[in-house]
């Protein structure tokens, strides 16, 4: 067992194995599936949550744990925040934000209601199109600050990109600015994701 928990690897398609064996026992066990719209929903809604868990998850790392605590740190320290932890939790980070958006449009599109959610249930009412709707834009636009302020601020904060020192401490400003507003909107967000399933 510290063989396998000994590896992030061998944790991960463990865990993966585990996922696929209690699939078949639920659904092969009970009947079966097809590869019809039903599973298609339910894949992208499995993987849409899983990768929302690791970009609001590291949202909330940044803003909860690292930003809070980068004073503390002795300063012959923080360059392993700055050139190892941040870059690597960026890099899931700006790609679960991505793969979180992809994922929840394709789920839309496969539920038929992808026009509806994006025109906030104009045509329908208000109800759960505008709830699932108010949502995808939320996700949108925090996945828009993610990719074209926060890391592209980032980068030059960390040195990943040259830069003087006060367009560094500027960025690191505006990179924080940006990832608190998405720390802002995210109870909302989730909030009219998860309101969406009650209402008509």
């Amino acid at each position: 067992m510290g063989n396998l928990l000994g590896s992030l690897s061998k944790t991960i398609h463990a865990s993966l194995a585990l996922a696929i064996l209690l699939f078949a026992g639920l659904f092969i066990g009970n009947g079966g599936f097809d590869f019809d719209r039903l599973f298609w929903s339910w894949l992208f809604r499995f993987v849409h949550v899983i990768v929302a868990i690791m970009w609001i998850g590291l949202l909330w790392y940044f803003n909860f744990v690292q930003i809070p605590n980068m004073a503390k740190i002795p300063d012959e320290q923080k360059p392993a925040i700055g050139k190892v932890i941040a870059p690597a939790a960026l890099f899931y980070f700006r790609w679960a934000a991505l793969l979180t958006v992809v994922s929840g449009l394709i789920l839309a599109a496969i539920n038929g209601y992808l026009h509806d959610a994006m025109t906030l249930g104009i045509s329908s009412g208000v109800g759960k199109s505008t709830a699932i709707g108010i949502g995808m834009w939320l996700g949108l636009y925090m996945a828009f600050n993610v990719w074209f302020v926060i890391w592209p601020n980032q980068k030059r904060a960390l040195g990943i990109v040259e830069s003087e020192p006060e367009v560094k401490a500027k960025s690191a400003r505006t990179a924080m600015l940006f990832s608190r507003t998405n720390t802002l909107l995210s109870l909302p967000m989730l909030l009219s994701m998860v309101a969406a399933q009650n209402l008509y």
